[in-house]
This record gives C-alpha cells, structure tokens and sequence, in this order.
C-alpha cells in the first residue's frame, strides 16, 4: 500500500464518520425534542438554564473528554441527578471506577433512564437518556460488574451531584 492511498483512504474514512455523526445526531435530537418528556423546553430556554457543556452534552449528545469532570472521583454517599431537570438518577452505592474517566454506576434508579439505539461511528451502541426530559447522559455496555454486568458510563457534565 503506497503512502498517498493511505492517506486518502484515512481522509475518507475519518470525513465519513465525521459526516455519519452529524446525520445520525440531527436525527435523535429531533426525536428526543418532539417526544412528550414530562419536562419540555425550546432550545432557547435549555440554553439559559444550562452550562454551554451541559447544553452541548444533554441537547446536542455530545461527550466530555474523559477524566475532566470531577463526578469521575466522586465517591461520597449521595444521589446523581440530572443537570437538566434534577431527576434522581444514580444512586452513589452503584458508582464504582470503570477506570474509563467516565462516572460509571452498574444500575440506575428504577424508572429514571431510557434508552435508544446510537449507530453513529459505524458502531451500534445502546444511549441512554433522562426518562423525565429525554437529555444525553451517556451509553450503558454489557461489561459492569455484578450484580447487573452493566456499566453505564455518563458524562458528568450531565448530571449534578446531591450529597446526602
């Protein structure tokens, strides 16, 4: 393989997924914005009620780098909520360190998670979103721990944390 088929073939590649994530995200967000969450706002209102990071991770299904947010090391006993409307999401006797740089819990509270199928990145992953306002928290994958073997790996930008 020559050095100039290489690099085209990486352009390509990379552009296409690059491209696939766009078309695929536009699509979600207009499911998730016209569902019927129990909590609903207009674009505007989430923007004046969130961070730009939350806004971007919760409305617009984006990720956080890992190890940035400090709900990675977050250990104290207390409640996960969801940055965009408070619903209790994770209780902190699930959390344990995936080592990821992501906060990751084994089983989310009863009720209060939904989820849809992502294929963006040429990849079929299951992401999970607020039950109560349909935002971003993350993707939960079939390699946790017991009891559940579940990891559901959120981004801390999408969730606030209540001591108890």
């Amino acid at each position: 393989m020559n050095k100039r088929y290489f690099l085209e073939a990486s352009a390509v590649i990379v552009g296409t997924a690059l491209f696939s994530r766009y078309l695929n995200q536009g699509s979600e967000i207009m499911t998730i914005s016209n569902s019927g969450f129990e909590v609903t706002k207009t674009e505007a209102e989430w923007q004046k009620t969130l961070t730009p990071e939350q806004f971007r991770v919760l409305r617009k299904h984006g990720t956080e780098r890992a190890f940035t947010s400090p709900l990675d090391k977050q250990y104290a006993e207390g409640t996960f909520v969801c940055a965009g409307c408070g619903q209790p999401l994770f209780t902190s006797e699930t959390k344990f360190n995936s080592g990821t740089g992501w906060p990751s819990f084994y089983q989310p509270i009863t009720g209060a998670v939904a989820t849809t199928v992502d294929r963006s990145f040429f990849m079929t992953r299951t992401e999970v979103h607020c039950s109560r306002c349909g935002g971003h928290l993350g993707h939960v994958f079939n390699d946790g721990p017991a009891p559940t073997g579940k990891r559901y790996c959120m981004n801390g930008a999408a969730m606030n944390f209540i001591p108890a």
